[in-house]
C-alpha cells in the first residue's frame, strides 16, 4: 500500500463512505473511488463490502487496520516535526507544564516575566510527562516543567526547586497546635486516604511507602491528579498526600497542610531537549519560575 492508499484507508474506515472520507482528504468523490479501486488491485483482495449504503471493512481490512493506523500517526508526527522545524527560528515561546504548576507556579512567574517580554509570542499548554516528553521531542514545545523526574537520551534535564510531600485533610481535621508540625507516615495507618495514580512517579513513591503501614490505610477512591485529589480532602472525603504546589491550590483555609516525615522529596523540573541553549526570553522565564516557586515553596513549609 502507499501513502495516499493508508490515508484513503483510515479515512474510509472513520468515516463509513466514499463522500465522507473525500471529504475528510478534500479530493473528490470519484478520486476517492478510483484510489480505492487502485488499492484494491494492488493488495488482491477487497478492503470494503458495501452494507445498507455504508462501507464495511472485510476480515482482511481489519488486519490491516491497527498497523496503518500506526504508519498514519507517524506520518502526522512526521509533518508536524517538519513544520515545527520550519518556525523553529521564529521568536516566541513554547511551554509545556503539568496542571498542577499551570495553576500554581506559572501564572504568577509569567505575569513578572510579560513585564520585560510584552511583545514576545508565548504559547501555553497542559499535559502529563508522558505527553510532554512527546510534545518536547516533536517540537511542539520547547520547555518542559514536571515534578517528575525524567531519563530520556534526546532531553536534558535541570532540577529548579526542592521540597517534600505534603499532608492535606479537611479543615479543622487537626488541632491548631499540630497544625503546622510534621506528620509522622505512619500516623496514617488505618485512616481514610485518597489514592494516587501508580503510574506516576511520585504516585508510585507514595505507594510503596503507604504499602508498608500496619495497619493498612484505608484506599476507596483512587485519582488521576492531584488537584483532584485535593478537592476530595476539601470536600471531607478522606487524607490525601501531595505535591507542595497543589497543597497550596484553592481557597485559603479549605484544607489543612502538614508536612510529612520522613521527608520523602519533590522537585520541580525543567526538560529541554539536549544540545539546545534557550533564548533570552526562555532563560528569563525559567529563572522566574525558579524564583517564584522557591517563594511558593518557603510559604509552604513555613
Amino acid at each position: 500500500m502507499r501513502l495516499r492508499h493508508i490515508e484513503l484507508f483510515q479515512a474510509i474506515l472513520q468515516t463509513g463512505s466514499l463522500t465522507a472520507a473525500a471529504e475528510l482528504l478534500h479530493i473528490s468523490q470519484p478520486a476517492v473511488s478510483k484510489s480505492l479501486q487502485h488499492a484494491e488491485q494492488q493488495l488482491g483482495f477487497a478492503l470494503f463490502h458495501r452494507v445498507r449504503g455504508k462501507l464495511q471493512p472485510t476480515a482482511e481490512a481489519l488486519m490491516l487496520q491497527a498497523p496503518t493506523e500506526q504508519l498514519s500517526s507517524d506520518l502526522q508526527n512526521l509533518r508536524r516535526l517538519a513544520a515545527n522545524l520550519r518556525r523553529a527560528n521564529a521568536t516566541r515561546l513554547r511551554l509545556i507544564c503539568t496542571p498542577t504548576l499551570a495553576q500554581s507556579v506559572l501564572p504568577k512567574a509569567l505575569g513578572q516575566w510579560r513585564l520585560q517580554y510584552t511583545d514576545t509570542e508565548c504559547e501555553l499548554a497542559t499535559q502529563h510527562t508522558r505527553e510532554m516528553i512527546q510534545a518536547l521531542l516533536l517540537q511542539d514545545a520547547d520547555i518542559g516543567l514536571t515534578l517528575t523526574r525524567v531519563e530520556h537520551p534526546s532531553l536534558q534535564v535541570e532540577a529548579l526547586a526542592e521540597s517534600r510531600l505534603m499532608a492535606i485533610a479537611p479543615a479543622g481535621w487537626w488541632p491548631e497546635t499540630d497544625s503546622h508540625r510534621p506528620l509522622r507516615l505512619q500516623c496514617l495507618a488505618g485512616l481514610s486516604l485518597i489514592g494516587l495514580d501508580g503510574r506516576d512517579g511520585l504516585g508510585a513513591l507514595l505507594n510503596s511507602h503507604l504499602q508498608e503501614l500496619k495497619p493498612a490505610v484505608n484506599m476507596m477512591t483512587r485519582v488521576q491528579t492531584y488537584q483532584l485529589a485535593r478537592q476530595m480532602v476539601a470536600a471531607g472525603q478522606g487524607l490525601a498526600l501531595v505535591d507542595p504546589f497543589t497543597a497550596l491550590m484553592g481557597p485559603s483555609g479549605d484544607i489543612q497542610v502538614r508536612p510529612l516525615e520522613p521527608r520523602l522529596g519533590v522537585t520541580l523540573y525543567v526538560l529541554r531537549r539536549a544540545g539546545e541553549a534557550p533564548v533570552a526570553a526562555q532563560q528569563a522565564l525559567l529563572e522566574q519560575i525558579q524564583n517564584t516557586a522557591i517563594e511558593l515553596l518557603q510559604a509552604v513549609e513555613c
